[in-house]
């Protein structure tokens, strides 16, 4: 993981828990689980890399629903080995 999607990462996190009070370490992680349930309430409106964000957003928005961390063990890819986001991706 290069330093500056860390910091990136880490900033949107933190502005996440502010705005929805969670306490989620690594929002952009993209490995999320949930029952179908949840899945037929979810009204999302993206199609790349945002709807990490707005996924997790109308979980924490919900009423009943409480989001729960696991660990995973995560190696990064370089852009040479085909890293294909960025910080515009953040920004969205």
């Amino acid at each position: 993981l290069y330093f500056h999607h860390y910091l990136a990462n880490r900033f949107i996190s933190l502005m996440f828990n502010l705005l929805y009070n969670q306490t989620l370490t690594d929002i952009e992680c993209c490995y999320k689980m949930f029952t179908r349930e949840v899945k037929d309430r979810l009204r999302l409106t993206c199609d790349d890399f945002g709807c990490e964000i707005q996924l997790s957003a109308q979980i924490a928005r919900a009423r009943r629903l409480r989001i729960y961390e696991v660990g995973i063990s995560y190696y990064g890819r370089t852009y040479d080995e085909g890293k294909k986001i960025g910080w515009r991706h953040g920004m969205k």
